[in-house]
């Protein structure tokens, strides 16, 4: 390729660079070469000969990485950026020039079938570990495809529905990760959604994908449609689109020609379009040609082993005959019951559906560390409803109680749960949870160990079981990584990233999802997650960022300051326990006297620290100034409030051990003075009342009249002036008014 510039390509040759050759590449245009596009974001999905967008069709062996429902619950950027670089050496020995992912669209509510897709709940959580990803893998020259952009959180209708949301939440909550992913890690793609926002479809939607996207943040790279989003080309071209993927015999590059012909199109559009593509082409020639380690299958499994035992959470592990249930004792015998010990479930299914190079069966990875202790096994149930679930049972119960301790597996089956269908419910199956009682009451040193995609009603799992691990989706090496855990080879130190509720009623969206009649409805606003259960003051099963330890931590000398980059917070953790382990500590802001809406608090940083027995170390943590701020709807921008924040470093959303507050300087916001802004609003203003005054003489009124049993300062207050005309008898007109406004606006330039 020896020209990056296509300004010399005619038009025919332009439009052609902004649609697929076939499913998985992009055309080979004059000296522009053809690039291959594939599935993750866990793995790579390489389909050599029938392709197909579902993960139907067959493909090459690659590692399957933590999902990111289990990556997200490591709470580890570093980590994430290490999994971002492995799946970029993979792609590169595959062929691959961009890997679609990461997927960052939040968990707006647990029924989402393609949650196991995303990281979290939570925008601060989902930008951070995104961005590492995204730095990791394009860090071997392999391309990133940040999606879905936008707003895309249900699959009920997705090619269709219109996320129908205000512009604080979409800002604060669905944007605000991707705005830090591009503006830290420069992806080379961003994949627009199915979706419609606001009424307007993703791949269409021009605010969107360029006055968001490339004016306000900078994107400078190719937007690609996800397979199959793009209903008009020419209106997603001239809304910022640059290549539609699939390939589609050129169809749609004929009607962009079209289009520029009968100036329907602005011809520059296209050009920059296709030399967004050039661009991205030489990137990926490029990569191609920077040196990466060989794929080695053996390492790249022992790196998963690793990323896996990160990702297990210890919701809960309390003591039986006054000793804690976990972690194993090798020298006690063990029944494993449950069908997912023997055939596990660890990725979801779909597009991102990824052919392992080998799968740890976690039955006989816990087997290899017993020791000689004798570890037998009863399947309990079935996950397609075959066999007699009575004796299954009968047989579970049996066996745990001949053991010291039992090891429960339960969870979803990949039926269950799957990109292009949300789920009903948030239960396990009534089959499990009965399984489970009984076997507790047989065995009361019981261990659970959940797989699942998506948040579970764990209440009766959690009155039951003494010890539950979460294990979510933790890919080809999980049942490694779970046996690791379960016989302390590793201590546990991942975290919710998700809240996990009583019930499903309790959940922000419950009367909004999935939307009806091609619309839903984000009526939470910014209430999203562990946002809307501390402001609901609703009790949670388990809240956002919890996650044991077989240890313990102390905080202590949590001191704040704050300068132009944001608040500093630094703190000393101690580990107070008897074994090495590692402390997430996570800190949350409050704004309690805020002149806007707000939570009572959010997630704003984070920081994670090994440490050994009796160990203490400080931490500091910079909380970033953009992270403080909200997005004023009059102003339409980002404000950083001033006055006094309230600093929480916290070990969960609901578990805080330290509060501080400290004073943060404000932006300036300056709003211009029209006749529908209020008397009140005026007043504020410097020279406002003497100059309104001497325009249009109103009356004394105190403080605390009550004539006519109201306040009347505070009723008048909040009058437009434009409507004091009404009561001026012509003696003001608004051409008076209006100049009176201007001044002031002029004087507060």
């Amino acid at each position: 390729m020896t020209s990056h510039n296509p300004a010399p390509l005619p038009l025919e040759q332009q439009a052609a660079l902004g649609s697929g050759a076939d499913f998985w590449s992009t055309k080979e245009v004059g000296d522009v070469p053809s690039l291959v596009l594939t599935d993750g974001p866990h793995g790579v999905r390489r389909q050599v000969g029938a392709t197909d967008h579902l993960g139907l069709a067959g493909s090459e062996p690659a590692t399957c990485f933590p999902p990111a429902v289990g990556l997200g619950q490591s709470w580890d950027a570093r980590l994430a950026g290490e999994v971002g670089a492995a799946l970029g050496v993979e792609s590169r020995a595959l062929g691959v020039d961009v890997l679609l992912g990461p997927g960052i669209n939040i968990k707006r509510d647990p029924r989402c079938g393609r949650n196991f897709e995303y990281f979290s709940e939570d925008p601060y959580l989902s930008g951070r570990l995104a961005a590492s990803w995204v730095r990791g893998l394009q860090g071997t020259g392999v391309g990133a495809s940040l999606k879905h952009f936008a707003a895309n959180n249900t699959e009920h209708d997705r090619m269709r529905s219109s996320s129908d949301i205000a512009p604080r939440p979409l800002r604060e909550i669905y944007l605000r990760a991707f705005q830090h992913v591009v503006q830290t890690a420069q992806p080379w793609t961003v994949m627009c959604s199915y979706n419609r926002i606001n009424g307007t479809y993703a791949s269409e939607n021009h605010w969107l994908l360029t006055q968001v996207l490339r004016d306000e943040w900078g994107f400078d790279g190719v937007v690609v449609s996800d397979w199959g989003a793009v209903q008009d080309r020419v209106k997603a071209v001239a809304a910022g689109l640059d290549l539609e993927m699939p390939g589609n015999g050129g169809t749609a590059d004929r009607q962009v020609v079209e289009a520029v012909e009968a100036e329907e199109l602005d011809a520059d559009v296209v050009a920059r379009a296709a030399a967004r593509v050039v661009a991205l082409a030489a990137k990926a020639e490029a990569g191609r040609a920077a040196p990466v380690p060989a794929f080695d299958a053996e390492a790249h499994h022992a790196l998963a082993r690793q990323v896996a035992a990160r990702c297990v959470v210890l919701l809960k592990n309390e003591p039986v005959d006054e000793r804690t249930v976990l972690p194993l004792d090798t020298a006690r015998s063990l029944a494993v019951i449950g069908e997912f010990a023997r055939n596990p479930r660890y990725q979801g299914g779909g597009s991102s559906h990824v052919n392992p190079t080998r799968v740890d069966i976690p039955l006989d990875e816990i087997r290899a560390l017993a020791g000689g202790a004798d570890v037998g096994y009863a399947a309990g149930y079935t996950t397609d409803g075959s066999g007699d679930a009575a004796a299954l049972r009968d047989e579970a119960v049996g066996a745990a109680a001949a053991a010291d301790t039992a090891v429960v597996f339960l969870g979803l089956a990949a039926h269950q749960e799957s990109e292009g269908f949300d789920r009903e419910h948030i239960e396990l199956p009534a089959e499990q949870l009965e399984l489970l009682a009984e076997v507790v009451r047989a065995q009361p040193r019981t261990v659970v160990v959940l797989s699942h995609g998506g948040v579970l009603r764990l209440g009766p799992v959690a009155e039951s079981a003494p010890a539950v691990l979460d294990g979510a989706l933790l890919g080809q090496a999980g049942g490694g990584a779970l046996a690791d855990v379960l016989y302390g080879r590793v201590n546990p130190s991942a975290r919710l990233t998700e809240t996990v509720p009583v019930r499903i009623q309790d959940t922000p969206a419950f009367l909004d999802f999935p939307g009806e009649h091609g619309h839903v409805a984000y009526g939470e606003g910014l209430f999203v997650g562990h946002r809307w259960y501390d402001a609901r003051d609703i009790a949670v099963a388990f809240p956002f960022g919890h996650g044991l330890s077989y240890t313990s931590f102390a905080y202590a000398d949590l001191e704040l300051s704050a300068d132009a980059e944001g608040i500093t917070a630094r703190v000393t953790v101690t580990n107070t326990g008897e074994v090495a382990g590692r402390e997430v500590v996570q800190f949350y802001v409050a704004k309690p006297d805020s002149s806007v809406v707000r939570p009572p608090q959010e997630l704003k940083g984070h920081a994670s620290v090994d440490l050994a027995p009796g160990e203490s170390e400080r931490l500091s943590v910079l909380l970033d100034r953009a992270d403080l701020a909200y997005w004023d709807i009059r102003g339409d921008r980002w404000v950083v409030e001033g006055g006094t924040y309230e600093v929480r470093a916290a070990a969960s959303s609901r578990d805080i051990r330290a509060t501080g507050t400290v004073e943060v300087t404000g932006d300036a916001l300056v709003l211009p003075l029209t006749l529908d802004s209020t008397l009140g609003e005026v007043m504020a203003t410097p020279g406002a009342a003497e100059a309104l005054g001497a325009l249009m003489p109103m009356p004394q009124v105190a403080a605390d009249n009550d004539v006519l049993g109201v306040d009347m300062a505070r009723m008048m207050a909040s009058i437009p002036v434009g409507r004091l005309l009404a009561f001026a008898g012509g003696a003001v007109t608004p051409a008076d008014l209006d100049k009176l406004l201007t001044q002031l606006n002029s004087a507060q330039a």
